[in-house]
């Protein structure tokens, strides 16, 4: 391994790939801390696409629930007096946020619906509105709440495996890094595997990719189109609620503009990177946000020699650009190979094929001669 990391430049390659596996055990929970919001949000996008309707506005529903979130729960907490906080954390102002940020991003996630299936808007249109809006009224009512400075209701905490599972030999780590998280980090974990499951071993999955696929094939044959969509691109809205409730009471216990920063627009690189499946994009997820942990890392406990000395001499910003920058990869070169389910993005009329298979009326009257 010595005459390895000897080799000029290729050596510094092979020193950096061994730092990494041998602080990841130190660094997974953070990796996974930093990619719930941005998994979280690629699930909504899952809903969305597979059944047929593109979501850029994953970033203003993510904003909209965040700041929903903190706000509901520190105006609960003013109303309902002090009480011991459950497992993980659990309170009642903070659960109150918590269903108040999904029934929030669940109505703009209608608003959505409305225009792109109902109105057959420019989806990329829909979503640009959701972003530009979510961003300008999080902005001013932030300045209005943040004037009587309302106090915090606290945060989730994280949940603590038993020893049985954190002290496995070899493994112990990766359930230590998966598990140790607080209840919205455990929802994602649930809802990667039951959708994984149900997209391809389930009615539901069977129609909603029939729909993303061939919508008129899928009316032809009895489903209703327009109201499964409806219902995936609501439900998606779900996802995003939790994401953004993520950010205020779970990951922090303040609002900040703009706080999701970009985190819906990775999403979406998630999900076409996850070539739209759950496990995918939250593996693509993880990917995304692993700068984050390289980087406490080198700030706590750098590599010696040589490696050492160039990450602690990368600026911080870096690191932080690390995500948009494989983003960008990701948009670049990935998105033409990757097959999106074909009718995304396609409106669907209904009137429009029964046009098509209603057969043309007779000829009247005689010819002529």
């Amino acid at each position: 391994m010595d005459l390895l990391y000897d080799i000029p430049i290729i050596g510094l390659l092979f020193q950096f790939i061994g730092y990494v596996i041998d602080v990841l055990p130190i660094i997974a929970p953070t990796i996974i801390g930093a990619a719930t919001p941005i998994a979280l949000g690629a699930l909504c996008g899952f809903m969305n696409e597979r059944s047929g309707v593109v979501n850029i506005g994953i970033e203003g529903m993510m904003l909209t629930a965040a700041f929903v979130a903190w706000w509901t729960a520190s105006l609960t907490a003013q109303l309902i007096p002090d009480g011991p906080a459950g497992p993980l954390g659990i309170s009642a102002p903070l659960l109150i946020g918590l269903v108040a940020a999904i029934g929030a991003a669940m109505l703009v996630s209608l608003v959505h619906a409305w225009l792109s299936i109902t109105v057959r808007a420019d989806q990329i249109i829909s979503g640009t509105i959701i972003n530009i809006f979510a961003v300008g009224i999080t902005g001013y009512l932030n300045l209005l709440v943040s004037r009587s400075a309302p106090p915090s209701a606290g945060q989730f905490t994280r949940w603590d495996p038993p020893p049985a599972l954190s002290d496995l030999p070899l493994i112990g780590w990766l359930f230590d890094a998966l598990f140790a998280q607080g209840p919205i980090g455990l929802c994602l974990l649930v809802g990667v595997v039951v959708l994984q499951i149900l997209l391809f071993r389930s009615r539901w999955g069977l129609r909603t990719r029939a729909v993303g696929e061939h919508p008129e094939a899928a009316e032809t044959v009895g489903i209703d189109v327009i109201a499964l969509r409806y219902r995936n691109v609501i439900l998606g809205g779900v996802f995003a609620g939790l994401a953004g409730a993520y950010l205020t009471i779970e990951f922090g216990n303040s609002f900040q503009g703009e706080m999701t920063n970009g985190r819906g627009f990775i999403a979406l690189a998630a999900l076409i990177f996850g070539r739209w499946t759950p496990l995918g994009a939250f593996g693509a997820a993880l990917l995304f946000t692993a700068s984050e942990g390289i980087q406490r890392a080198v700030r706590f406990g750098p590599p010696e020699g040589a490696l050492g000395d160039f990450l602690a001499g990368v600026p911080t910003q870096v690191y932080s650009a690390v995500p948009y920058v494989i983003t960008i990869i990701i948009l670049a070169g990935v998105v033409g190979r990757s097959l999106a389910p074909a009718a995304v993005g396609r409106p669907f009329s209904r009137e429009k094929r029964e046009r098509r298979s209603r057969p043309a009326a007779p000829a009247t009257g005689t010819p002529e001669g």
